[in-house]
């Protein structure tokens, strides 16, 4: 064997070990998380996938299933400064990202002084945030793309790592302002959040009715999540998952060939959502602590990856199709 390829051998060895000893770790992980959450399993890989994509997420469902407290528990078990923001149409931009205030020193001295908002953590909690008005929406889709905020012509970065987890609530529509379609696709997923299992809701009942209640304790801490973030993007994709995310994301386009998507779907996912499937698969390889993904991973990632990146025409509403119809269609082709 030459020196090249022993080094190359070396770094795959290393590379299978880090892989393998973080996956132990994230199963702890889980494991924490779930003493607290019942029967959200799905909801839970997802929300650490979006973590570990270095991504933001949006949690979707009705009241009282647990979408505050995961996002709570995620930044204790994670050890991350988490702050919650709730959203209401009266919520300024300063109210989020912070303001200047004028102040004057004791010799008459004035200058501005910048105040930080709730944006600056690491894990921010935007609960019901369709409630904001688009002008407080946009100071947050800044934070969420480029990591820092702009006040009176000066920028602040962002700690890191930093992620938005928003909530928004299905029903009660009426005074809400939808989510602009940039600033959706800014989200690396939209997780629905369902109803818990009979079982689950049993367990639940008598774990948080009683005198004592399970606390969620520190696993990792920033450091160590953002070396995660790093190692996913050192994960191997195989030539067949990379073909397996191009040929969905671009078979979802209206000018593609797909007879399905020209006739149900207006616009379409653009490179932003192959790119977030790819890094999405690559997070959930690690969180099962596999050595690379595999076009499974493609399947389960295919619905929170797309659905907020498309949209029906007036012909599927009125057929009755929805989103997640046109989306299993689409797979048909790769199972």
């Amino acid at each position: 064997m030459s020196t090249t390829e022993s080094a190359v051998s070396n770094a795959g060895a290393d590379l299978a070990r880090e892989i393998e000893a973080l996956g132990a770790r994230l199963a702890a992980v889980r494991q924490r998380i779930g003493r607290v959450i019942f029967g959200q399993a799905e909801v839970i890989d997802q929300a650490l996938i979006t973590l570990l994509a270095g991504g933001h997420a949006l949690l979707i469902g009705v009241p009282g299933l647990a979408k505050t407290r995961l996002v709570e528990t995620l930044g204790t078990v994670l050890d991350l400064d988490d702050k919650r923001v709730q959203c209401t149409p009266d919520l300024m931009p300063a109210d989020i990202i912070g303001s200047e205030v004028l102040e004057e020193t004791e010799n008459g001295r004035r200058s501005f002084r910048f105040i930080p908002g709730p944006v600056f953590c690491q894990l921010l909690m935007a609960d019901e945030i369709n409630r904001a008005s688009p002008r407080t929406q946009s100071a947050l889709l800044q934070a969420m793309q480029e990591g820092r905020v702009s006040v009176a012509g000066q920028y602040h970065p962002l700690p890191r790592p930093f992620h938005v987890l928003a909530t928004q609530n299905p029903l009660e529509q009426e005074g809400t302002y939808p989510l602009p379609e940039a600033q959706l696709d800014r989200f690396l997923l939209q997780i629905d959040v369902g109803y818990p299992d009979l079982e689950a809701e049993r367990r639940m009942l008598i774990a948080t009715t009683g005198i004592a209640e399970e606390a969620a304790a520190p696993v990792l801490n920033a450091a160590e999540l953002l070396a995660a973030q790093r190692l996913v993007r050192r994960v191997p994709v195989g030539d067949s998952v990379v073909e397996a995310i191009l040929t969905l994301v671009r078979s979802g386009r209206p000018d593609s060939s797909a007879d399905a998507a020209q006739k149900h779907i207006a616009w379409g996912p653009g490179p932003r959502a192959s790119q977030a499937l790819m890094l999405a698969a690559r997070a959930r390889a690690l969180l099962d602590g596999r050595l690379a993904p595999s076009v499974d991973d493609v399947l389960a990632l295919a619905h929170p990856v797309l659905r907020h990146r498309m949209a029906l025409t007036f012909a599927a509403r009125a057929d009755g199709v929805g989103m997640a119809q046109v989306i299993d269609r689409l797979l048909d082709p790769l199972r």
